[in-house]
């Protein structure tokens, strides 16, 4: 039985500088007990419209999706899975890296629009100022998802879901990645 209350954590890491320790876990409510809806079309359609109606409101051009990020989006989050590991993947710095935002939570309890929701509430602490600086908390981390889903010299978007018996794992690839340190995001 799935509970009202599950494992959901987030995390981003900045293209600059991440936190080596990885995220730290949050136990956030959900709104019912029944299991989410799945599959790629539907999270396709979902993240998209998110990413692109998040952007709209701060007046950045929308993405576009991306079936090689997907792609490697995938192999990350089933990774993830495998592992029951919830750290950013490594890569290396400069040309081919990617822009990252994780989510896990317990198995077929999120939405998609939930997953992404959490992600785009951290508009509260975001301010244009230049990475990692972005934050009204002070740590730039508060805000990196928000922030990589805005910053406006990113153009593509892939997303990907995979699970083991207990928890989801949400990978999404961004490029260009964004939140370059001494950047603004907008």
């Amino acid at each position: 039985m799935i509970r009202k209350a599950a494992i959901a954590l987030l995390a981003m890491a900045l293209t600059a500088c991440g936190a080596p320790s990885g995220p730290e876990r949050v136990v956030e409510p959900r709104n019912g007990t029944a299991p989410a809806q799945r599959g790629g079309a539907l999270l396709r359609q979902v993240m998209l419209a998110r990413h692109n109606d998040t952007r709209r409101a701060v007046g950045v051009p929308p993405l576009a999706w991306d079936e090689g990020l997907a792609a490697h989006a995938m192999d990350y989050a089933r990774e993830l899975a495998r592992t029951r590991r919830f750290q950013h993947a490594p890569q290396p710095m400069g040309a081919g890296r990617e822009g990252e935002n994780l989510f896990t939570g317990t198995r077929d309890a999120y939405s998609f629009a939930e997953m992404i929701q959490y992600w785009i509430d951290e508009r509260k602490w975001f301010v244009n100022a230049p990475a990692p600086d972005f934050s009204t908390t002070g740590n730039g981390e508060a805000v990196a998802h928000y922030t990589q889903i805005i910053w406006r010299t990113t153009t593509r978007v892939g997303c990907a879901v995979a699970s083991n018996d207990r928890d989801d794992y949400l990978v999404c690839r961004y490029a260009p990645p964004g939140n370059v340190i001494g950047l603004r995001a907008l």
